[in-house]
């Protein structure tokens, strides 16, 4: 008897992936071809076709999965590894490097050709270590040290008027404002560094004085003379300020700071009030006596402005901006590779799950159905790809700089406490 012919015909599906991969194959499958010129690459991923291959059972099911999307999954597993590493190391350098020199980048994530990319050779900067420095904590203190009237970057620019008698509320602001339009000190009529720099923009007054003091007053005060050096053994015989002690030299430092405020106040002629940059001094000046009235102030600066010459506004300012190329295949270890290895099984048990699932994981046959595993192997690439990247990150958080930083602490620390029971040698002479 001869065996019926079926229509339609039974067919075979020739979607089953092969027991190794070809290495030629490979480039032309890749969805971004990152790294589609590496050779080491190339075989990497050839190679985990026949990883896949034994790792999924295909000596006794078949896989109905591509060797070109296991390719495909192998490239998606060296950018994951790439990322993690990188975000890891941003963690790591990016206090150091706001403010540096940041690049171009091409639809791959790569170093356009320009200044930059030679200046590297070429090479992933996230490959080097940084030089370290406080750049980010300096530009803070910058900030600080400023209004504490201890440094800073920004001008401070000395100002002057003439006071009118019986006249004791001034407007600086107003006055500042009429000063930059004409470039010329309304006090002294010489030309200012702040013409045409004021504007609309509020200045910020820092310090009011009327008069230098006497040399004598500074640090003497005017109770003894500059000779006059008291002691301990005769506290009190002259000023405070006029008696010499033995103290350390930030006392002396403090002093000096406390002198250069007195002089605009226990030795002036002058108080003032100052209110959103009105001034009112006391007493009411009289046509006998009204003084130029000088001041310091400063401008407040577009931070988004490119006029410092320090770095700081243009380059690097977030994670976004750092120059880090996607990680070259070449350059990740043995540790690296098993990993991209696993999390590259991982996605494709995931892509056989989602092609046995649109089956609604049973075929008919007949007479009975085949039921297949699509849901179990979609859950399990899923949950094996989070397992892998947490576990990653894990081991990552426990390397940054500041933990190594910790930890090498700690261990000096640990090893002073055994020296410290190891009984001295006895030596006889």
């Amino acid at each position: 008897m001869s065996k019926p012919t079926l229509t339609p015909s039974q067919t075979t599906s020739i979607i089953v992936l092969p027991a190794t991969g070809t290495t030629g194959d490979v480039s032309s499958a890749l969805p971004l071809g990152v790294y589609a010129s590496e050779e080491a690459f190339i075989s990497g991923a050839s190679d985990q076709v026949a990883y896949t291959f034994k790792k999924l059972g295909g000596d006794v099911l078949d896989i109905e999965i591509k060797a070109e999307t296991v390719y495909a999954n192998y490239e998606e597993a060296v950018l994951e590894y790439s990322y993690i590493i990188n975000t890891h190391q941003a963690k790591n350098v990016l206090s150091d490097l706001l403010g540096t020199t940041t690049g171009s980048f091409d639809e791959d994530g790569q170093l356009e050709s320009g200044d930059l990319k030679t200046s590297l050779s070429g090479t992933g900067v996230q490959q080097r270590f940084p030089r370290f420095e406080f750049a980010y904590a300096r530009r803070i203190s910058q900030g600080v040290g400023l209004d504490a009237g201890v440094g800073g970057n920004v001008s401070i620019f000395s100002a002057s008027f003439a006071t009118t008698a019986s006249v004791q509320d001034y407007d600086l602001q107003a006055i500042l404002s009429a000063s930059s339009v004409a470039g010329t000190d309304q006090g002294t009529g010489n030309s200012v560094p702040w013409a045409g720099l004021v504007g609309n923009q509020k200045v910020e007054i820092r310090k009011v004085y009327y008069k230098t003091p006497n040399a004598m007053w500074r640090f003497y005060g005017y109770y003894g003379g500059l000779n006059a050096v008291g002691n301990l053994s005769n506290y009190g015989q002259y000023s405070d300020d006029s008696t010499f002690e033995v103290i350390p030299t930030w006392q002396n430092k403090a002093q000096a700071i406390m002198f250069e405020d007195a002089i605009y106040t226990r030795n002036s002629h002058f108080s003032y009030e100052l209110r959103n940059n009105h001034l009112r001094i006391f007493p009411n000046p009289v046509p006998e006596f009204h003084p130029k009235i000088w001041f310091e102030f400063t401008i407040p600066s577009d931070p988004y402005s490119d006029n410092d010459p320090d770095i700081g506004i243009l380059g690097v300012n977030n994670m976004n901006t750092l120059p880090f190329e996607n990680i070259p295949y070449a350059n990740i270890n043995s540790i690296g590779k098993q990993w991209i290895r696993r999390y590259a099984l991982a996605l494709s048990k995931e892509t056989l799950g989602q092609v046995r699932s649109k089956f609604g994981n049973s075929i008919p046959i007949p007479g009975e159905s085949v039921n297949l595993n699509g849901d179990a192997l979609l859950s399990q690439g899923k949950e094996e790809q989070a397992a892998l990247r947490e576990e990653l990150i894990k081991v990552l958080d426990e390397l940054t700089y500041s933990k190594l930083a910790e930890d090498d602490k700690n261990f000096v620390e640990h090893a002073a406490g055994l020296q410290k029971a190891i009984p001295l040698t006895i030596f006889v002479g």
